[in-house]
Order: C-alpha cells, then sequence, then structure tokens
C-alpha cells in the first residue's frame, strides 16, 4: 500500500479530509517534537484508527506532507506517484 493510499484510507475510515486531522491535531499542539505514540493514542481514542493508519498521520503532523522519493514512481507495491502527500480529500481531486 503507498503512503498516499493509507492517508486516503484515513479518510475513508474517519470521514474526515486528511488536512482536517492535521489542523486538529495542530490545533492539540501536536508537532515536530510530540512523541508518536501521544498521536497515536488520540486518534485510536477520537477516530478508531490502528497504528499504522496513525503512523502514516503522524509523519504528515510531525514533518508536512513531503515524502521521501525512495518509492515515486517505482511501480512496486509501495509505489507513489509524488513525493508530495494530498491532504485535500478525495472528493477535491481530478487526478
Amino acid at each position: 500500500m503507498s503512503f498516499q493510499a493509507y492517508i486516503d484510507a484515513i479518510e475513508k475510515k474517519t470521514g474526515r479530509i486528511p488536512q482536517e486531522l492535521v489542523d486538529e491535531a495542530h490545533a492539540r499542539g501536536y508537532g515536530p517534537d510530540t512523541k508518536a505514540g501521544e498521536i497515536v493514542a488520540w486518534l485510536a481514542e477520537d477516530y478508531g484508527l490502528g497504528r499504522g493508519h496513525a503512523m502514516a498521520l503522524v509523519h504528515v503532523v510531525r514533518t508536512g506532507p513531503q515524502i521521501s522519493d525512495k518509492h515515486v514512481g517505482s511501480g512496486g507495491t509501495h509505489s507513489d506517484p509524488s513525493d508530495m502527500l494530498r491532504l485535500d480529500g478525495l472528493a477535491n481531486r481530478t487526478t
């Protein structure tokens, strides 16, 4: 599953656009120095997310939407089309 697929699955599971969750996390004071476990616990309690999906969002909350280009365009299972995650929601995409 690509990183973007994890982010998209979070939207499907929670009904919230990923950017909304990131904004909520920042409003709660979560950021670069927040321990992953604290964010994971919040996402599990409030949104029922499992650890894998929560860890994808932890990355975005702590470091932003840019990801490593390691798998970009690799064609493999974890291939992403871009090194920039889309957080604007599935309904807002044309591509």
